[in-house]
């Protein structure tokens, strides 16, 4: 069964399949990922940065990202390009966080399952219980 979204972008119902925009919004998309494409396969712009190539193409620079995001322009091919990290802004080439901030979340992540073993631990101390036998006979 098909099922009834709104488009992301321009907030019309659409029947939702791949994608979750509408298929005008998607054709507004593919035109300027040509025009960004066109622009960065001449020589001289390969090099171009984020905002130099959002000042020559018009094109928003959010969607240049997600143009990157999907792997549809390789920062290999393109060494200027970047785009910023999710979570403190400065500009990285892959991935969604840069070093600094993963290398933050792996730490706060090992932090916190260490207090966790530890509170596994406490709870498995307290549930052992200790039983104790006296001979009468003696």
């Amino acid at each position: 069964m098909a099922e009834l979204a709104n488009c992301s972008r321009c907030d019309a119902v659409f029947v939702k399949n791949i994608r979750d925009i509408c298929q005008a919004c998607y054709k507004e998309e593919e035109q300027a990922f040509d025009t960004v494409y066109k622009f960065l396969r001449e020589r001289k712009n390969r090099e171009a940065t984020m905002l130099e190539i959002v000042e020559a193409t018009k094109v928003e620079e959010i969607l240049i990202t997600k143009f990157i995001k999907e792997k549809r322009l390789r920062t290999t091919d393109f060494p200027k390009l970047a785009y910023p990290c999710e979570s403190c802004g400065v500009n990285i080439v892959t991935g969604k966080l840069c070093y600094d901030c993963s290398a933050e979340l792996r730490k706060d992540l090992d932090k916190h399952n260490e207090e966790q073993r530890k509170i596994q631990e406490k709870e498995a101390n307290k549930n052992t219980h200790t039983y104790y036998m006296f001979d009468k006979n003696k």
